[in-house]
């Protein structure tokens, strides 16, 4: 059994190495072979895939390139925009848009697997996050803590201000490396499906 520590402690380890943990992943859709391409599900992953780089988008304008820290630093806590809703609505979106890759790719069947391996894995990480938010913020981490949750989305949630710290270009430009992924990710997709 996992015990809270070992828990943080991976979380550690995988926040490092969470730019790079995804590859096999990108590697086991482009070589699995999947079902014909169909119409609904290759609509639906692109709409979901869409729909987590839309989260994403929001939630790096409010945060700002803090977000592609490999380190330890952290920045302020960002109590608005998506995040008034959810705590962690850049994970939420990777996962979106994991799961939009693999119903792409026809792989239908691969979507649970997927979304529950990221699921863990994030989960890991952000109880990782949440202990050094809690010693580096204390009260005022506690408090958000307390009024947003984790990782089910609160749409009735009233304390989503408008305060944007970061422009469109700013936020474009700190997003890039994702949006060319999705970029390169859907190219691949649409060879695989060629051949």
């Amino acid at each position: 059994m996992y015990t809270r520590r070992t828990i943080v402690r991976l979380g550690g380890w995988l926040f490092k190495r969470r730019t790079s943990l995804p590859v096999p992943l990108a590697v086991l859709l482009l070589v699995v072979p999947s079902h014909p391409f169909t119409a609904i599900p290759t609509l639906a992953g692109l709409v979901s895939i869409a729909a987590g780089e839309s989260l994403r988008l929001w939630a790096v304008r409010h945060i700002g390139a803090i977000s592609r820290t490999r380190s330890d630093r952290l920045g302020p806590v960002i109590a608005s925009g998506p995040f008034a809703y959810v705590r962690n609505p850049l994970y939420l979106g990777n996962i979106a848009l994991w799961v939009g890759f693999t119903l792409a790719a026809g792989l239908a069947w691969l979507a649970p697997l997927v979304a529950a391996l990221l699921g863990f894995e994030y989960h890991a990480i952000v109880r990782w996050e949440e202990t050094m938010l809690d010693a580096r913020h204390g009260d005022e981490y506690r408090a958000y803590r307390a009024r947003v949750s984790r990782w089910i989305p609160d749409l009735s949630a009233s304390s989503a201000s408008s305060a944007v710290g970061f422009s469109w270009p700013e936020t474009l430009f700190s997003e890039r490396g994702t949006l060319i992924a999705i970029a390169v990710g859907l190219a691949l997709l649409w060879i695989k499906a060629r051949f």
